[in-house]
C-alpha cells in the first residue's frame, strides 16, 4: 500500500488546463465576433491553415504517445496524480524533462490554428506559464524529494522544455 500523498500534488489534470485555455480563447473569439463584429482570423488560406494544423496536431499527439509509452514501458504511470515509481531519463526525456506537456502545447497550437483563432493562439503563452508554475514546479519538488540526487543530476543535464 502506498503512503497517502505519494504524488506530486498536482490539483488539476494538465490536459484540462490546456483544454480550458483553448476553449476560453475560442469562446472569447466568438464573443468578440458577436459583440463587436470583429471577424479576425489568422489570415492563412484555408488549405494552408488545415495542413499546418493537421501536421501540428498529429505531431503533438505522436510526441505525447511516445513519451507516455516510455513511462508505461518503465512501469510508471504518466499521470501526475499517481506515484512515480521510476525516474524516466531515456528516450524523449533525454531532450526535455516534459515532453508530454510539450506535446500538449504542440497539439494546442494545431487546434488553435485549426479553429482560426488568434485569441486562443495568444492564450497558449499564459497556459504554458500556468503549467510551468502550478504543474511542473510541483512535479519537480516531488521528484526531487522522491529521487534525490539522481533527479537533481538529471535536472542539471536536461532542460525543462527544450
Amino acid at each position: 500500500m502506498r503512503p497517502k500523498g505519494d504524488h506530486s500534488g498536482v490539483v488539476v489534470p494538465p490536459p484540462a488546463i490546456y483544454f480550458a485555455f483553448l476553449l476560453g480563447g475560442w469562446g472569447l473569439q466568438q464573443l468578440a465576433h458577436e459583440l463587436y463584429s470583429i471577424g479576425m482570423g489568422l489570415g492563412l488560406a484555408t488549405e494552408v491553415r488545415r495542413g499546418v494544423a493537421l501536421a501540428l496536431i498529429l505531431g503533438g499527439l505522436l510526441l505525447d504517445g511516445a513519451a507516455a509509452g516510455h513511462f508505461r514501458r518503465l512501469g510508471t504511470p504518466p499521470e501526475p496524480r499517481k506515484p512515480t515509481t521510476v525516474l524516466a531519463t531515456g528516450g524523449l526525456y533525454r531532450f526535455s524533462r516534459n515532453p508530454i506537456y510539450l506535446g500538449f502545447a504542440v497539439t494546442y497550437l494545431g487546434l488553435a490554428i485549426a479553429m482560426d483563432s488568434p485569441i486562443a493562439l495568444g492564450l497558449l503563452i499564459p497556459c504554458l506559464i500556468v503549467v510551468d508554475r502550478f504543474v511542473i514546479a510541483r512535479e519537480e519538488r516531488y521528484l526531487s524529494a522522491r529521487f534525490g540526487a539522481e533527479y537533481d543530476a538529471y535536472r542539471q543535464k536536461v532542460r525543462r522544455w527544450l
